[in-house]
């Protein structure tokens, strides 16, 4: 059926209320836990570790400043075919290829470590994994970055959905060793047609076509009215938000490619999950060191060297903090405590689809979407598709769970 332009309706959304005052007390707190715990890893742990520790602080800070979702931004598109938050993926995309490349091609890093792309096979357990994880996060109400900055900002509810998602995750990992074994492809890198400069333009040509083909669907529907958080005037803004889109997907674009400037890798978050799920199952008599997975040198490097030196162990905790930090800076750090049934069920079987589904493809929204997309790996791609997939499955599953799916008539927040 052909597409036909409807006349727009006249909606808007009210304006955004001001700001709350900082919450004085919840900063310093939040500013002493970062000095404590940075300190601690910086002095035990060494240079790049303490170092990318800020960089989670940082992403901390501009993802909640930002909001910037990856799950309300499939939902919005599958939903009620909203394409604003996607344009801002594409837009957080196309900078951070920008500045994967020349560090790639070049291998240009800090003290020289040597730097990899994110490139993983292509097999069933990406197809199934990351398609598991669309679901999980419709059903967990966040993803793996939103999971982090929302416990920072107190949101208590996903704590269960991270409790999921560590029992996800370590259960993956005794699990990987078998989907490994299934029929799968070598990794793909778009570097193979030009080198990195073809990869650009091949990914920058891509990512142009899905802004376009937003607008098309989106013709379909007027867009609804966008309710926006709270905001402070001035430079004020600046510290306590709230920040446009595009200004959290270049910041989070930079950060990024700080990332495998400092670490040789580009940034990720599920792996620190397997890891503290193995060492609590450690601590408690279970021989995890006998697993497939950990017996993978890296792998085993990564599990002696412990959760104050992983990459991801501690970005993920730096970034719990500077979402604390940020949401307290605005006045919204609200501890909630009552959680319905429901609601909590829903929580944890979404938080252990994507735990489980990251470790099958090899990342989730971040390592996998972001990173992989960014390190020109087809794999990335492929993932994002296979995760709006999982995301019609979860919203058709969400309602059993006391959950929304938002309508056209609904304002987007």
């Amino acid at each position: 059926m052909a597409l036909v332009d409807r006349p727009q309706e006249t909606r808007t959304a009210p304006p955004p209320k001001e700001a709350p005052p900082p919450q004085a007390g919840i900063v310093v707190a939040g500013v002493g836990a970062a000095v404590v715990l940075g300190g601690w890893i910086f002095t035990q742990s060494g240079q790049v570790p303490g170092l990318l520790f800020l960089i989670g602080l940082a992403l901390g800070l501009v993802l909640f400043n930002s909001r910037f979702g990856f799950t309300s931004a499939w939902r919005q598109l599958v939903a009620v075919r909203q394409g604003k938050a996607l344009r801002a993926h594409m837009l957080m995309l196309a900078a951070a290829c920008i500045l994967f490349a020349p560090i790639l091609a070049n291998q240009v890093s800090f003290q020289d470590v040597p730097v990899a792309g994110s490139l993983a096979p292509i097999g069933w357990g990406l197809f199934v994994g990351a398609a598991l994880f669309g679901v999980g996060m419709q059903l967990g109400g966040s993803c793996a970055s939103g999971t982090l900055f929302a416990i920072g900002s107190g949101q208590s509810a996903i704590l269960l959905t991270l409790g999921g998602f560590v029992g996800g995750a370590t259960l993956g990992a005794y699990h990987l060793p078998w989907w490994n074994g299934l029929p799968s492809w070598e990794p793909v890198s778009l570097t193979r047609w030009g080198g990195y400069p073809g990869a650009l333009a091949i990914s920058l040509l891509a990512m142009a076509a899905i802004v376009g083909l937003t607008y098309v669907v989106g013709r379909r529907n007027p867009p609804p009215p966008v309710e926006e958080p709270p905001v402070a005037h001035g430079w004020a803004r600046a510290v306590r938000g709230s920040w446009p889109l595009w200004v959290g997907a270049l910041l989070l674009a930079g950060l990024n490619a700080l990332t495998l400037f400092v670490s040789g890798g580009a940034w990720g978050v599920t792996f620190a999950f397997a890891l503290w799920g193995s060492k609590i199952l450690d601590a408690i008599g279970v021989d995890v060191l006998s697993w497939g997975f950990w017996s993978d040198p890296a792998n085993l490097a990564k599990y002696d060297a412990g959760i104050f030196v992983e990459k991801t162990s501690v970005m993920d905790f730096g970034i719990i903090v500077g979402a604390l930090i940020a949401s307290a800076m605005a006045g919204q750090w609200v501890l909630h405590r009552r959680i319905p049934g429901k609601l909590a069920l829903g929580a944890v079987i979404g938080g252990v689809m994507m735990g489980y589904g990251a470790r099958l493809a090899f990342g989730c929204n971040i390592g996998a979407y972001f990173g992989g997309i960014a390190s020109f790996s087809l794999h990335g791609w492929i993932w994002g598709v296979m995760a709006i997939v999982g995301t019609v499955g979860g919203l058709a599953l969400r309602p059993l769970f006391g959950l929304s799916n938002p309508k056209p008539t609904d304002s987007v927040c």
